[in-house]
């Protein structure tokens, strides 16, 4: 009974340490996740009439999620307008500004026909004819001049309306600003401001990061270099919670050209070394990995 329990004993031991051994996995370096973090802010002042976004909602580019005070900008784009209306609506209309000279044209181009049937039956002087002809010239001379002048001024109004308009777009892009759109797909991470906070140009509203492919940044020392390239897949693993490792694939997009100080909060393969070379892994994110989680690769 004795023996059987002795030997029982060690069986289980034995067991034990072969879990513990294989759950002792080694790794070449770690380190901690990341993500590239993007902080949209204002570009309009006043105050925000409407933010619909909550930390850890997914937004998609182009989206709009809010509102700014626009009533203002409104207004003054609407005086501008009427201004604009009332400067282009002293043009001249020229076609009416000629309709009499160009009436007494055609008059006269008829009687020139008239007397020139006359002339040529002997019922009428050269000189009739001559007059005639001068007095359409004359007239041709006058509509010339007239309609310079009338373009001259329709073109100086329209040139008066011209920084107007400029004011108007102005005002239009000012107004389209007042409206919140969210600029990249990812979470939003932190909110900085609310419904009805009074705002300015330039001020953070929220931030927000794409976590679908999140970046796992470790530090690898100088001998370990040779050993790693860009576009090089590496195995990373992370902690399942039941004293084991879960495991994915990553990429290097990133190695340091320069080393530095060893992290406090990281440990290296060689722990005794003092400067090491950052490298980022990118990880397409299944939901499981979180900003600041640690991890740990593999070469191989």
């Amino acid at each position: 009974m004795y023996k059987i329990t002795i030997a029982a004993l060690i069986a289980g031991l034995a067991i034990g340490l072969a879990a513990c051994n294989n759950s002792m996995v080694s790794f070449d370096a770690s380190g901690a996740f990341e993500a590239v973090e993007t902080i949209i802010s204002s570009e309009a002042a006043g105050t925000i009439t409407q933010l619909n976004i909550e930390e850890g909602q997914t937004l998609k580019a182009g989206q709009v999620i809010g509102y700014i005070d626009s009533v203002q900008l409104y207004l003054k784009k609407k005086q501008l307008e009427a201004q604009a209306v009332a400067v282009l609506g002293k043009r001249p209309n020229i076609p009416v500004q000629l309709s009499a000279l160009q009436e007494q044209l055609s008059t006269n181009e008829r009687e020139k026909i008239r007397i020139t049937n006359l002339v040529k039956g002997n019922a009428a002087t050269p000189k009739q004819l001559d007059d005639i002809n001068a007095q359409i010239e004359v007239l041709k001379k006058q509509i010339g001049a007239q309609r310079s002048t009338l373009y001259i001024s329709s073109e100086g109004l329209g040139k008066d309306a011209v920084p107007l308009q400029v004011q108007i777009e102005q005002l239009n892009d000012q107004l389209a600003k007042c409206k919140i759109i969210n600029t990249v797909n990812g979470t939003v991470l932190t909110k900085y401001a609310e419904a009805n906070e009074m705002t300015a140009t330039g001020k953070p509203l929220y931030k927000i990061a794409d976590l679908s492919n999140i970046i796992l940044r470790v530090y690898i020392t100088g001998d370990q270099l040779p050993q790693v390239q860009l576009n090089q897949q590496v195995k990373v693993l992370t902690d399942d919670g039941k004293n084991g490792y879960k495991t994915t694939t990553g990429t290097i997009t990133w190695i340091s050209d320069e080393a530095e100080f060893t992290p406090k909060t990281i440990q290296t393969r060689n722990e005794r070394a003092d400067k090491v070379y950052a490298v980022k892994i990118k990880v397409k994110n299944d939901g499981s990995y979180k900003i600041g989680m640690y991890g740990e690769i593999k070469f191989r």
